[in-house]
């Protein structure tokens, strides 16, 4: 494997979380999930590409509830050695980085993960628990996104220098484009720089050696918050890293006074810069308008989002869908008849697994509304019960409404933390009405589940707050049409009341609460729960438009492919 790599022009795919298995919780939630659904395409499509993580032995962290809601968390710990292969220290060269001027050792895992095209594809983890290093020092790879800010930077130069220094000692030489999935990674463009000036000063880097980097280098951003994007200050960046090597942002003048900025690096370092959604783009265009940011929007990877039901269904009806998911268009030609039972029997393992985790027994044939995304204030998850006594009237006149939750409040997010509790409660007012689940731990393994078992998918973030969101594409691979605010990717897969339908209007701006949730109850009580019990076959129409419409594109087979035209300039692929 490493003399292949010598000769191969590759793509280098770095990312700080990935997420490929529940047994492996090195991902947090969206992000990690997309990098994993985008690593799996490329071994689909037999993509030259490797890609770069850290190992975080402790994961993210596992989540508890008690019955009113407090979440409490400890460590995620797991056994790496049961996964993957350690590429043994030292590797065929030592390797490691120095952080606040002392050497810190690295060693890499790996994990090798095989496409439709039988091609592998490997994922290589980074980890310092090594004797070598100090006992903090071997924390570095421990917690995803634990810790302060310092401990945040050491990981980012863990990630970023450490990583391209494990790809050379491998044998990555030849690298086509190095591919930043989200700034934390954006210091490796220290290390080119690094490399281009050849043991030079790096305050005597040219225009040239820039660009030299720049064509190597490509960005993608995937939050609007501004106070999301990492900013570290320029001393404890200087003390982190070292004197030398910030020389290059002099050089650069690419960030705020003062500011290690870890948005900016990589936009001025990188040849195509891209937000992952239409509106995404256009949000942080504004947000940097001295940087042509443009938009590929997020997809899932089909095979692995789609449940057992759909999957078996697609293979009788749908022959070829695995390899090429664009003939998921074709699924509008599927009998009504098969979607329902597909969709039945999916629903039926979903309720199992209510069941078996929280011992609730939902009902079969009651309206079942799903909802599950990183818990944190935008995301809104309590925005259903805005009015409790308008949804008992439109329980107790329409019919029964069961609502199953998911997601984690990372540990520092108390707002996030009490949304959660305001779920609980509200659940508790509501009992004699209407069941609702919060089921804790929240993984890829649930939102297989979810995403598959549920009869709408609600999502009600605030705009325009939501860059792109991937859980409504996970379900409309199974048939389950989306309910959700005019945000991120449902802007370009809203077609109202045939995939699914919108909470309010586009009208611009930001949210408004108010008219939201009274868009909400309007379309429950109207148009949504009526279609449903006293309409089945037009609901279906509904769920077969959702694979139709949405499935057939919002993928990461047809993601990838504009990265490999668009970013990556391999036309011929």
């Amino acid at each position: 494997m490493q003399s292949a790599a010598q000769d191969q022009s590759v793509i280098a795919y770095f990312s700080m979380e990935v997420g490929l298995h529940p047994a492996m919780p090195t991902y947090s939630g969206g992000l990690g999930v997309l990098a994993g659904d985008t690593l799996r395409a490329a071994a689909d499509f037999g993509l030259p590409m490797v890609a770069v993580t850290m190992l975080h032995r402790k994961g993210y962290f596992r989540q508890h509830l008690d019955s009113q809601g407090r979440q409490w968390d400890e460590p995620a710990v797991w056994s790496p050695e049961d996964l993957m292969t350690p590429l043994l220290n030292p590797l065929p060269q030592r390797v490691s980085v120095f952080i606040e001027g002392r050497r810190v050792f690295i060693r890499a895992w790996q994990h090798a993960m095989e496409g439709i095209s039988g091609k592998k594809l490997v994922v290589y983890y980074l980890d310092t628990a090594l004797p070598e290093n100090s006992p903090w020092d071997q924390t570095l790879t421990d917690y995803l996104y634990g810790g302060d800010s310092h401990y945040r930077l050491c990981q980012e130069a863990v990630l970023g220098l450490g990583g391209i220094a494990v790809l050379r000692a491998l044998g990555y030489h030849n690298v086509h484009t190095y591919h930043m999935n989200e700034g934390h990674s954006a210091l490796l463009t220290l290390a080119l720089l690094e490399e281009r000036a050849n043991g030079r000063p790096l305050d005597t880097l040219t225009p040239e050696d820039l660009d030299a980097v720049r064509q190597r280098c490509v960005f993608t951003t995937h939050t609007p918050l501004a106070t999301a994007h990492d900013q570290f200050p320029r001393g404890m960046a200087a003390h982190v890293i070292g004197h030398e090597r910030l020389q290059a942002l002099a050089v650069t003048d690419c960030c705020p006074p003062d500011t290690l900025d870890m948005t900016y690096l990589p936009m001025f370092l990188s040849r195509y810069v891209n937000g992952v959604a239409m509106r995404h783009g256009e949000t942080s265009r504004a947000m940097y308008p001295n940087y042509p940011v443009n938009s590929i929007t997020n997809g899932v990877h089909a095979t692995t989002w789609t449940s057992r039901p759909f999957q078996e269904l697609y293979d009788r009806l749908i022959p070829g869908w695995r390899l090429d998911n664009q003939y998921l268009r074709y699924a509008v030609s599927i009998p009504l008849e098969e979607i329902l039972q597909a969709h039945t029997r999916a629903k039926a393992l979903l309720l199992a697994e209510v069941e078996r985790r929280s011992g609730v027994r939902l009902d079969p044939k009651a309206m079942t509304i799903g909802f599950a995304r990183r818990a944190t204030s935008y995301k809104r998850h309590d925005m259903l019960f805005g009015s409790r006594e308008r949804l008992k009237r439109i329980v107790e006149q329409v019919g029964p409404i069961q609502v199953v939750y998911g997601g984690k409040a990372h540990p520092l997010d108390e707002g996030g933390k009490a949304m959660i509790r305001r779920v609980f409660d509200a659940a508790a007012a509501l009992k004699d009405t209407m069941k609702v689940v919060y089921l804790e731990e929240y993984d890829m393994a649930l939102a297989g589940f979810l995403t598959s078992g549920a009869d709408l998918w609600l999502n009600t973030p605030q705009k325009p707050q939501e860059a792109s969101g991937t859980s409504g594409m996970k379900a409309a691979l199974n048939g389950v049409p989306s309910f959700s605010i005019l945000d991120g990717w449902w802007l370009e897969g809203h077609v109202e009341g045939v995939t699914g339908w919108a909470i309010g209007d586009d009208s611009g701006g930001g949210s408004h609460p108010e008219e939201e949730i009274a868009s909400l109850y309007d379309k429950l009580e109207y148009v949504i729960l009526p279609t449903f019990y006293g309409r089945p076959t037009a609901y279906a129409q509904v769920m077969r438009s959702a694979v139709a419409l949405n499935a057939s594109f919002f993928n990461t087979h047809r993601m990838l492919r504009q990265y490999m035209v668009n970013a990556y300039h391999l036309n011929g692929v």
